[in-house]
């Protein structure tokens, strides 16, 4: 089943946590890809120092964080890897997740072609892999994730999910240490293995 737009309005770091196991849906003309989430990472723009809209900053990159939550904020990094978060909250508040790896589900074939690589374990154990092997580029940038192309269904609700600090956020002071990554016990496509944090 398709979620909702309501799934997306709540807290931002439940939602995190209730995406680990939710099915990520693409249908492109080459054909649908399916991945399960098993990593995402938390960012809460008006006072987290790691988030693109740390403190209400608004701009041409950012604008879509202000609407309500259910649509897709892709950006580059790097210059060349996309990273694809879903905008969470209600609207005004620049809040959202960064999914950063998938367990490949359906349409492993084509994300094969896409990524280059006969390795299943390198498809979408990453940001930028997942966005490459699913077909994710910044022409969704905006798209409504309560749609037809790219959207989210329930899929697991039995994973055990573990928390850790996030990843490659040094730079932000004391939002370095924020529990807001949540991941997969044990799942062999998590991106980085660090040590998880006791609740």
């Amino acid at each position: 089943m398709k979620l909702k737009r309501e799934f997306y309005l709540g807290d931002t770091l439940e939602i995190s946590k209730k995406l680990i196991g939710k099915m990520l849906v693409h249908k492109t003309p080459e054909g649908i890809t399916k991945g399960m989430i098993v990593e995402a990472e938390s960012y809460i723009g008006p006072f987290d120092k790691a988030a693109h809209s740390y403190n209400n900053r608004k701009s041409e990159r950012t604008k879509v964080q202000y609407k309500e939550g259910g649509y897709a904020y892709i950006y580059l990094i790097y210059g060349m890897y996309c990273c694809f978060n879903i905008v969470t909250s209600t609207k005004g508040n620049p809040e959202c997740v960064l999914i950063r790896a998938l367990e490949p589900i359906e349409g492993i074939e084509l994300m094969k072609k896409r990524r280059k690589t006969d390795d299943v374990k390198k498809l979408t154990s990453g940001p930028g892999k997942l966005c490459d092997a699913m077909g994710i580029n910044r022409g969704l940038y905006g798209c409504d994730l309560c749609g037809d192309e790219l959207y989210l269904e329930d899929y697991r609700d039995d994973l055990e999910i573990e928390t850790s600090k996030r990843i490659n956020v040094q730079y932000s002071e004391e939002a370095n240490d924020y529990p807001w990554r949540f991941t997969a016990k044990d799942n062999k496509f998590i991106s980085v293995k660090i040590k998880k944090i006791k609740q």
